[in-house]
């Protein structure tokens, strides 16, 4: 294990922050880990998405790799003060990640059913939006703003981004197919973004297909501008990096900063919980304050554990996760669909692994979380492989 540890350290590129891919690895693992429990059945609290209102663990994990997406943004041009103007390898990169969200949308064919049929169920039936959808409009939004704007105009940007979504849910009105009107609903399938989901995106191209009185998608139209102001706090925690001299007393301060306002985001959002409440789907202004919180928490910690410090053994493995992320993701959509589209006997692949041999030797809950640590183990192999290659799959 020792010299595994070794080979990850000796790969890592020279001048880079350890603990933005650090961060990043710890977020794409997170999402992989609850993605994949052996049963949806048996998962314990912590690793569920809150049901409406409310926040666990597993909520800060998306708005945490959109956090890394900001901050990779801006150190990707090292201590440069320009960014790059905004042409096609921004926006390839932003339609691949599309493409592959729309990849996975598709990917899933059910040969348990004579009667399936893919075309109406996955093409017709196309959802649009998605995870990696939502980091792709996310990304090229955010692009033009860092371009355009100075940290102040960012600033405002981040506050608008959060807090228009948030008013027009608030105070548009809209109405049903029946004619009654609507104003200022946050419950699920009726708020003003589930209304615009189904006009725009159309009931059978969401993924609350059945809620009522509004179909809606998590990763919505609307709250995806919401989004974008995660992203930004990222871009301007990276800001504050570049404005840091590299002596001892500069990033000591840094880590001080990070970690004042990291905590001051997570207390304002949740005592602002009682009349904003913190929702995911709504990504409300007092949820982004909440998972930005804790994301500079996090990159605070980090970056004072292994940039400042040096202490890096114990983390080392989150780099082979880290460096190849969207790797990682595709590798498990994919293989999480083919584990419930191969049947075994009368029930699937997945089913048969978790029925038996994951719940008689840990039992229900115990095995699901046994089955998703058992795949994301398999993953790292893979990821390995690949890192000690030197093998990144960018997009």
């Amino acid at each position: 294990m020792q010299r595994h540890i070794d080979d990850i350290l000796q790969q890592l590129p020279s001048g880079r922050l350890m603990s933005v891919d650090l961060l990043r690895g710890l977020a794409i693992a997170a999402m992989v880990l609850v993605n994949n429990p052996g049963s949806w059945s048996y998962v314990y609290a912590p690793m569920a998405h809150a049901e409406w209102h409310g926040w666990t663990p597993t909520d800060v994990i998306f708005p945490l790799f959109l956090f890394v997406v900001g901050l990779s943004m801006v150190l990707s041009c090292g201590r440069s003060r320009s960014f790059p103007a905004v042409g096609w390898a921004q926006w390839s990169r932003a339609l691949k990640l599309f493409a592959l969200g729309l990849f996975l949308a598709v990917f899933f064919y059910n040969f348990r059913d004579d009667s399936y049929s893919w075309v109406q169920d996955r093409l017709e039936g196309i959802r649009w939006m998605g995870v990696l959808q939502r980091i792709a409009l996310v990304y090229i939004v955010c692009c033009y703003l860092v371009r355009w704007l100075s940290t102040s105009g960012l600033i405002v940007a981040t506050v608008l981004c959060s807090l228009l979504p948030w008013l027009m849910m608030l105070f548009l009105p809209y109405q049903n197919a029946a004619g009654e009107t609507f104003q200022g609903q946050l419950a699920f399938g009726n708020h003003f973004s589930a209304w615009l989901d189904q006009w725009l995106l159309g009931a059978e191209h969401v993924y609350y297909r059945s809620a009522e009185p509004f179909p809606f998608d998590p990763e919505g139209v609307l709250t995806t501008f919401a989004a974008a102001s995660t992203c930004l706090l990222g871009v301007l925690a990276g800001l504050a990096w570049k404005q840091t001299g590299v002596d001892s007393a500069s990033q000591l301060r840094l880590c001080r900063v990070w970690g004042l306002g990291g905590a001051a985001m997570l207390i304002v959002g949740q005592l602002l919980n009682p009349l904003v409440p913190i929702n995911k789907a709504l990504w409300s202004p007092s949820f982004v304050l909440v998972t930005a919180g804790v994301s500079t928490l996090l990159l605070s910690g980090l970056y004072y554990l292994v940039d400042i410090r040096e202490r890096r053994r114990a983390l080392a493995p989150l780099l082979v996760f880290g460096v190849n992320a969207i790797a990682l993701f595709m590798l498990a959509g994919v293989m999480g669909r083919l584990l419930i589209m191969l049947p075994v006997g009368d029930t699937t692949l997945k089913g048969w692994l978790f029925h038996t041999v994951f719940q008689p030797l840990f039992g229900s809950y115990g095995g699901s979380l046994a089955f998703a640590v058992s795949n994301l183990a398999l993953f790292y192999l893979v990821m390995w492989q690949m890192y000690r290659r030197r093998i990144i799959w960018k997009v």
